[in-house]
C-alpha cells in the first residue's frame, strides 16, 4: 500500500476519534544491490516541530525533501531522525591507492638508511595510517537507490504513527479515568455541603448567645449571615467545575491535534479547583479538593505529551 494511503488509515479510519502522543519509534531497512538502508526516527514532545537530521553523506541531497516529509505528516514534536546505508556485499567502495604506498614504502626505508633509525617491524600497519592510502570511489546514486531510501523514510513514519497512536490511546484512558475520579469527587462534596452550613450557622448563633446582653440589630445580623452563608456558597463553582470536566471528554473525541487545547481546560479546572477549596471552609471538604489536585497534577504532567 502507498505511503499516503498507509498514513491515511491510520489516522483517520482507525483513530479518528483518538488523541495522538508526540512519544514514537520507527525503524526500517531495505536491502538494495548490496547495500542495507536504514532509517531510525525518533519523536519526543515539544511546543512545535523541532527536527534534527543525521543523514549519510551520499544522501544529502535528499535532505530537504526527507525534511518536507516528516513536517507534513509529523506536525508536532522534537523529531531526531538517522538516514544511513552499509555494504553488505562483498566489494568495498574503498581501494588501496597502490602507488601511494609504494612512495610510502620507500620513503620511509630511505629515511631509516638515513638517520640510522630500524625500520618498522609492522609495514603494513604504518603505511595503512599514512594519508591518501586509501581511495574512495564516490557512486552516483541511482535512482532506484533514491526511492529506496523515500521508501525506507515512509516505512519508519508509519511505525512511528502508530507508536504515536498506541501512546495515545494509553494517555487517552488514563484521562479518561483522572475526568472520572474527579467527577467522583465533586460529587462527594455534595455530602457535606449541608453539614458546613450548619456548622457555620450554629457557630455563629453560638457566639451571639455569649454575648446575649449585648443589644444589636438582629436585621443586620441576619443580613451579615446572609451574605456570609451566600459567600461560602459553591454552587457556581461546582458547576463550572462539572462543565470543564464535560468538555475535556468532548475534546479528547475530536481526535489529534487537540493537545494545546486539552492544556487549557486543565488550567480552567485547576482554577475552579482552588476557588473550591479556598471556599470550602470544612475539613472533610478540603481533603477532597487535595485529592482532585493530586488527580489534575497527574494529568498536567501527561497532557505536553499530547498532540
Amino acid at each position: 500500500m502507498p505511503f499516503h494511503l498507509q498514513i491515511n488509515v491510520l489516522l483517520q479510519e482507525n483513530y479518528i476519534n483518538m488523541i495522538l502522543s508526540m512519544t514514537g519509534f520507527g525503524k526500517a531497512s531495505t536491502e538494495l544491490n548490496n547495500k542495507k538502508i536504514t532509517a531510525e526516527i525518533k519523536s519526543l514532545n515539544s511546543k512545535q516541530l523541532d527536527l534534527f537530521a543525521r543523514i549519510s553523506n551520499n544522501y544529502r541531497e535528499k535532505e530537504m525533501e526527507i525534511r518536507n516529509l516528516l513536517s507534513r505528516t509529523l506536525e508536532r514534536g522534537k523529531v531526531d531522525i538517522a538516514v544511513y546505508s552499509e555494504n553488505i556485499g562483498k566489494e568495498s567502495s574503498s581501494q588501496i591507492n597502490q602507488g601511494v604506498i609504494e612512495s610510502y614504502f620507500h620513503q620511509i626505508k630511505e629515511s631509516a638508511a638515513q638517520l640510522h633509525v630500524e625500520e618498522p617491524k609492522d609495514w603494513f600497519q604504518v603505511l595503512l595510517r599514512m594519508p591518501e592510502v586509501l581511495k574512495f570511489e564516490t557512486q552516483e546514486i541511482s535512482q532506484e537507490e533514491w526511492d529506496a531510501v523515500i521508501s525506507t523514510v515512509e516505512k519508519a513514519l508509519v511505525q512511528l504513527v502508530a507508536f504515536r497512536q498506541q501512546e495515545g490511546a494509553m494517555l487517552e484512558k488514563l484521562f479518561r479515568s483522572k475526568i472520572e475520579n474527579i467527577s467522583q469527587l465533586l460529587k462527594d462534596v455534595e455530602l457535606y455541603e449541608a453539614e458546613r452550613i450548619e456548622k457555620v450557622r450554629t457557630r455563629i448563633t453560638e457566639a451571639l448567645q455569649k454575648v446575649s446582653e449585648i443589644d444589636y440589630d438582629k436585621n443586620r445580623l441576619e443580613q451579615e449571615m446572609i451574605y456570609h452563608i451566600e459567600k461560602l456558597d459553591v454552587n457556581e463553582e461546582k458547576n463550572r467545575l462539572a462543565n470543564h470536566l464535560k468538555y475535556f471528554v468532548e475534546t479528547i473525541q475530536n481526535g489529534k491535534g487537540q493537545g494545546k487545547k486539552l492544556g487549557f481546560i486543565l488550567q480552567e479546572m485547576g482554577r475552579e479547583i482552588n476557588t473550591l477549596g479556598s471556599k470550602s471552609n470544612h475539613a472533610e471538604m478540603q481533603k477532597i479538593v487535595v485529592q482532585m489536585k493530586d488527580e489534575l497534577e497527574q494529568m498536567k504532567e501527561q497532557i505536553l505529551n499530547v498532540m
